[in-house]
């Protein structure tokens, strides 16, 4: 095999470093974008929010709207740089004179966190009122330490006792720590400590005052728990020889007990993640009214300082070395920061273009609010309205969420496939779901309907799907199958 050399022609498409900012900082959503641009001013000194000093404001520079990129590979010598077009003579800045149509809410805002104590401290103090020997008390702590946030302990018994051997040199058997683990089940909240729903639920029936109905429950879960998960309720009453009724007052007792006792502690001390919508929607007057939060459109423009020592070094008429290598490295800070500035101007365009053309297409759904009346849309519907690329439209529906009359909703919610009814007309498959989810309210839960007869019905009220097509949808809605839906 020999080597040959030769040329060929291609065009080749590459993306600009301006791009590829932009596009990462249009699918922030509104929180992690503020956290982005506090970065970009603790990295940029040249970068200036406006907030620190008004006065200032008459010597803040204003940049022009140039096209001029640099090769990273192309060498620049101070003596090519044009200092004018980094400094104005304008008094006020082009940033200053721009209307918008923006949100006012761009105050900083902190939530207040309380501490509070935790899962594991609660039950480690319970723990401090049982008399137990040393050994006890380390597999009591360590136990408890295995207890996970929904108040289980998911592991064999097995592993506990190795895990003490070789990380707590604790050197016992399965049933000592069988023993331990029954004074862990005597801790509150009732049920904590448990391997599994069963064990749970077993154990808070057994705290209980044994009345007929509770007596009756402790014997399902114990004895016949697989019956009772798969609502075979004609199998329950022939095995404890009890009618209907009886059934019935057992399951009640069941359905009050807590699933997972820890639910209740495990979040005391998490930081719940608020959800800070980027957009806001009102009607006002009969029509739609579509606000950018402000917290997206943040005042930004080049330091006073760098202006100065920019006019200092055009000033200057022997330029030293020094002056030369600072120049060039005020020139790349104030490069960054008009690329940033304008990578967030163009980001404010993209998302208010955006979803104002959301806004428009399913305007019939934010009067309403009712989602039967959500169109069909697709990402490629919006992108050839506006006339951007689909991944466009994807990075603003994906992450970013807008404040309408009916609630905060995430944007890609109001994407939807569409299908064809029985009059030939194009329908939303949120509408179909959401007739789906009506039908089985209405339904009788002591026979619910299968998939089948709900395919029947709503081939009735015009839209022909299969019985498969109705599973998806009815596992997209987190309904169970009917079997699981029955009630008593």
């Amino acid at each position: 095999m020999s080597l040959k050399q030769f040329l060929s022609f291609k065009l080749s498409q590459k993306l600009s470093p301006q791009q590829i900012q932009l596009m990462k900082l249009i699918q922030l959503p509104t929180q992690a974008f503020e956290q982005r641009l506090k970065q970009e001013l603790e990295e940029n000194p040249a970068l200036d929010t406006g907030k620190e000093s008004d006065e200032s404001d008459d010597a803040f520079d204003e940049f022009d709207n140039s096209d001029e990129t640099y090769d990273d590979n192309e060498t620049i010598e101070a003596e090519d740089i044009n200092i004018d077009e980094y400094l104005s003579d304008d008094e006020i800045p082009e940033y200053r004179t721009q209307a918008n149509n923006y949100s006012a809410d761009d105050e900083d805002k902190s939530v207040p966190y309380a501490a509070g104590t935790s899962f594991t401290q609660h039950l480690i103090n319970q723990l401090n009122t049982f008399r137990l020997s040393d050994q006890e008390e380390e597999i009591a702590y360590f136990l408890v330490g295995s207890v996970d946030e929904s108040g289980y302990i998911r592991r064999s018994l097995s592993d506990i006792t190795d895990d003490l051997a070789f990380t707590q040199n604790v050197y016992t058997t399965e049933e000592e720590v069988e023993k331990v683990l029954q004074i862990v089940h005597q801790l509150d909240p009732a049920g904590v400590g448990a391997r599994n729903l069963q064990e749970c639920l077993s154990i808070q029936l057994h705290r209980k005052e044994q009345r007929p109905d509770v007596a009756m429950a402790t014997a399902i879960i114990d004895k016949g728990f697989e019956q009772f998960t798969k609502k075979h309720y004609k199998k329950l009453m022939q095995k404890f020889n009890i009618d209907e009724e009886q059934l019935k007052d057992a399951v009640e007792q069941i359905e009050h007990l807590n699933p997972k006792p820890g639910g209740s502690y495990a979040g005391n001390n998490k930081i719940v993640q608020h959800i800070v919508p980027d957009f806001a929607i009102k009607i006002v007057n009969g029509e739609l009214e579509l606000t950018l939060n402000g917290r997206n459109a943040p005042e930004l423009h080049v330091s006073r300082e760098y202006n100065n020592m920019l006019k200092g070094y055009k000033e200057s008429k022997e330029k030293s070395k020094s002056q030369k290598d600072a120049v060039m490295f005020i020139k790349q800070k104030l490069d960054a920061a008009k690329w940033f500035i304008e990578a967030v101007r163009q980001r404010q365009q993209t998302l208010f273009i955006t979803m104002s053309s959301i806004m428009h297409y399913q305007k019939e759904y934010f009067l309403t609010g009712d989602e039967r009346n959500l169109r069909p849309m697709i990402l490629k519907d919006i992108a050839d309205e506006i006339e951007m690329d689909v991944s466009t439209i994807s990075r603003v529906a994906n992450s970013k969420y807008v404040d309408t009359p009916y609630g905060t909703k995430l944007i890609k919610e109001f994407f939807s496939e569409s299908m064809t009814n029985d009059q030939g007309e194009e329908v939303s498959t949120r509408e179909i779901k959401k007739i789906l989810e009506t039908v089985i309210e209405e339904e009788s839960k002591k026979k619910p309907m299968t998939d089948e007869a709900l395919a029947k019905i709503l081939k009735e009220k015009g839209y022909p799907i299969a019985r498969r097509t109705v599973a998806k949808y009815r596992e997209q809605l987190d309904i169970p199958v009917a079997r699981l839906r029955k009630e008593l």
